[in-house]
């Protein structure tokens, strides 16, 4: 698989929102959850919530030991 499809998606991430990272791939809103799991019937989403408003690199790959953020997994 191509490295690029796996790389990390860049967000603007606000202080005190709530967010729901996708955590099983189905989601046609990377790195987001948009519902799809139910149907595919996989793994819910992570909810977070910002405490600082910051520009971050989420996971897309979903093989990141830091969830919702990259730590790089996609290059192994």
């Amino acid at each position: 698989m191509s490295d690029i499809k796996f790389s990390p998606i860049v967000v603007d991430l606000e202080e005190g929102k709530k967010y729901a990272w996708c955590t099983c791939g189905h989601s046609e809103t990377q790195p987001f959850c948009n519902g799809a799991h139910r149907a595919a019937k996989a793994t819910p989403p992570l909810k977070f919530e910002c405490e600082e408003s910051k520009t971050a690199y989420l996971c897309t790959c979903k093989k990141t030991s830091n969830p919702p953020y990259c730590d790089g997994s996609h290059k192994n």
